[in-house]
């Protein structure tokens, strides 16, 4: 059996590990890469096994960073079966399509504006090509083995993190594999904690906060000051999203805020991001995975003014009163927050706050840095506006959380692999592993291939 590192190595993005096991070929994630130009271009390299001899893939969950390589995975060939869970299926059939329309709608404004340097610009793939991908998914129950493809057989455990997040435990050959996925927090407000695994021969280990410690301080105070404080000098604070996972956090939030008195109540919120909207409503159908009660999943979708249309959402950028603007991408990578960017972040008088992790490369990890000014759509955007960031919104445990969730292996693996991090905090990780817990792990690079004897 072998195990290669596609992606999610000296970064937070690109998650895909392909294992090996006799002529049978599994992808476990399939995620696009975000950030530096030299990650992105990847995304357009040819892939590095044709992917009509992959027989099968295994989500962990929905992030376009784990699953966004799909669509074009299938466009180029393969037609094997996606396995993930119910909830992450139905996140994706609102995630890929989206993807596939905003890569379009990109392409088609570079084309219109000249700013890109291909003529013409061509998406990465389609609405079309992400709606033909849906087709070979194939849901799976939580705590149920099933089988993979030949002699490889999976099993699916609560993660945390978002809805349906799942750890993926593969088996095969006499060995067991387990991939962490993105762990969640274990006292997270709406999702429950990660589940404890006992045992593995292999494990491969997310790092995001490999190198941190969450700030101890309440969230919630800290949100409603930037919102008061940014409301105050008559500003607007937009905040950068994920769509699934952390404007569903915001939107209980902010419900709490108000519920508690902490933010007036005639402050105007607005998720303008359909596509937040459709995945808010999920969470209704999928009551086991969180811990949130059927009201308190009422009050989190009605906690802001749903935008829709691309009218409603230019009308924002014209009204000069004090609001909240919840829009996708969370890193400031793409989507309608881009124009809200453009709007907004020239005046001191507003705020931009990020509300989770910033990937190297990113405009969120430039703005946080201390950039004067930001490009977006091939013109460079002043930015004034103050920028803040709340790194204890976060869906990712931190290294601390980390380790307590190794606690539970009843003996640790014969080899850990540490990935889905930046260099940092990555080989911070491996430091504490080896140091504290005496677990022989390392730091694969990309494209590196192990053998699992």
């Amino acid at each position: 059996m072998k195990l290669k590192f596609l992606g999610a190595t000296g970064t937070v993005t690109g998650s895909k590990y392909l294992l090996t096991s006799g002529p049978t070929n599994i992808l476990v994630d399939c995620g696009l890469f975000q950030g530096y130009k030299e990650l992105r271009l990847r995304n357009r390299d040819r892939f590095p096994i044709p992917p009509e001899q992959i027989d099968a893939v295994v989500l962990t969950h929905a992030h376009l960073d784990h699953s966004g390589y799909l669509p074009l995975l299938v466009k180029n060939g393969f037609t094997g079966t996606i396995y993930c869970s119910a909830a992450t299926h139905d996140l994706c059939k609102i995630l890929l399509p989206d993807s596939g329309h905003l890569l379009e709608e990109e392409a088609n404004y570079a084309n219109r504006h000249g700013f890109s340097r291909h003529a013409p610009a061509l998406p990465l793939y389609s609405e079309a090509d992400a709606v033909r991908a849906l087709r070979q998914f194939s849901p799976v129950p939580f705590g149920e083995p099933f089988t993979i493809a030949g002699k490889l057989h999976g099993q699916l455990n609560l993660a945390g993190h978002i809805l349906g997040a799942a750890i993926v435990t593969v088996r095969g050959d006499g060995k067991t594999i387990v991939f962490s996925g993105d762990l969640g927090r274990p006292n997270d407000p709406i999702m429950v904690a990660p589940a404890a695994i006992g045992q593995a021969d292999y494990l491969v280990l997310e790092s995001t906060y490999g190198d941190q410690r969450h700030d101890p301080a309440d969230p919630l105070i800290l949100l409603g000051k930037t919102i008061r404080d940014t409301a105050g000098k008559g500003g607007v604070t937009v905040i950068p999203s994920f769509a699934v996972g952390r404007a569903q956090s915001l939107l209980y939030d902010v419900h709490r805020l108000k519920e508690k008195g902490q933010i007036p109540a005639h402050i105007p919120v607005y998720l303008n991001s359909p596509m937040a909207a459709d995945a808010t409503a999920l969470y209704q159908r999928h009551l086991p995975l969180h811990r949130l009660s059927h009201a308190q999943c009422y009050a989190m979708r009605h906690a802001a003014t749903i935008v829709n249309s691309v009218d409603e959402s230019i009308a924002l950028n014209e009204r000069q009163v004090p609001m909240v603007i919840v829009a996708a991408s969370g890193m400031a990578t793409g989507g309608r927050v881009l124009h809200h960017l453009k709007a907004f972040a020239p005046d001191p008088r507003n705020t931009i706050l990020f509300a989770g992790f910033q990937a190297g490369g990113t405009r969120g990890a430039q703005m946080i840095a201390g950039a004067e000014s930001i490009k977006i759509h091939g013109q460079y955007v002043p930015l004034r506006a103050q920028v803040n960031q709340i790194g204890n919104l976060s869906a990712h445990a931190d290294a601390d959380e980390i380790l307590a969730w190794l606690s539970h292996f009843k003996r640790r693996p014969v080899r850990t692999f540490i990935t889905h991090g930046e260099p940092a905090a990555a080989d911070a990780l491996r430091r504490r592993m080896q140091e504290e817990l005496d677990w022989p792990c390392e730091v694969p690079s990309y494209l590196d291939e192990v053998e699992l004897s």
